[in-house]
Formats: structure tokens, C-alpha cells, sequence
């Protein structure tokens, strides 16, 4: 289920390299990229992201902004738009720097939906 999740969102995004579930720990749980060889480099970054990810939550949570829905970071090769799932997995996009940004949004949410009840 995970994999066509991912293939999916990729697949109705302009421009997305690869999609991804991670752990807040750093670790993929799924990934999917759009070819071989792709995630060179891309997945260290990810996986780097993941720690914004955990700053981002405790900064929320520390000054009750609430939780952290959704962070977009953007390099100029390309972009990042993280969903967090719960508080321990989040859905990541790769973007390339002419993607379909708010479509790639909107597939996230959209996943997010379907994932919830896998995640509870």
C-alpha cells in the first residue's frame, strides 16, 4: 500500500523526483523515486530534514503554536514539502526546481488522508 501511495503521488506531480515515508528518526519506512539513481544526495537530505522536522515540532509544541502540519524547504535545484502523518512519521516530496509546487501539496494532503489509519 505504501509504494502505490508514493507512485501515486509522483506519479500526479509535475516535476516530483521521488516521494518518501520517514520516521522523525531519520529513517525511510518507503521510498519511491522516480529513476534510478536519482536519490543520489537526495535522500541524505531528506534524512537531514528530518531533524528540522523534530525542531519544528518541539519549537510549536514549546511556545503553543500547536502541531507542525506541513514545512516546505526550498534549495535552487530543488524543493522539499514534508506532511507529517502523526508525530512520529511524516510523507516527503522531491521536487525539481520547474514542479507543480501546490500540486505536490495538495497530493500530500491527499496521502496523508489515506495514511492516517495506517499510522494509528
Amino acid at each position: 500500500m505504501f509504494n502505490k501511495t508514493l507512485k501515486d503521488i509522483q506519479r500526479k506531480t509535475e516535476g516530483c523526483l521521488g516521494a518518501l515515508i520517514m520516521g522523525t528518526d531519520g529513517i525511510p519506512v518507503e521510498e519511491f523515486w522516480k529513476s534510478k539513481g536519482i536519490e543520489e544526495n537526495l535522500d541524505i537530505a531528506v534524512t537531514e530534514l528530518s531533524a528540522l522536522v523534530r525542531t519544528a515540532q518541539r519549537t510549536g509544541k514549546d511556545i503553543d503554536l500547536g502541531k507542525m502540519r506541513e514545512l516546505v524547504v526550498l534549495f535552487d535545484s530543488a524543493s522539499f514539502v514534508i506532511r507529517l502523518i502523526n508525530d512520529e512519521y511524516f510523507l516527503v516530496i522531491v521536487l525539481n526546481s520547474n514542479a507543480n509546487l501546490g500540486r505536490g501539496r495538495f497530493e500530500l494532503r491527499c496521502a496523508e488522508a489515506v495514511l492516517e489509519t495506517e499510522f494509528a
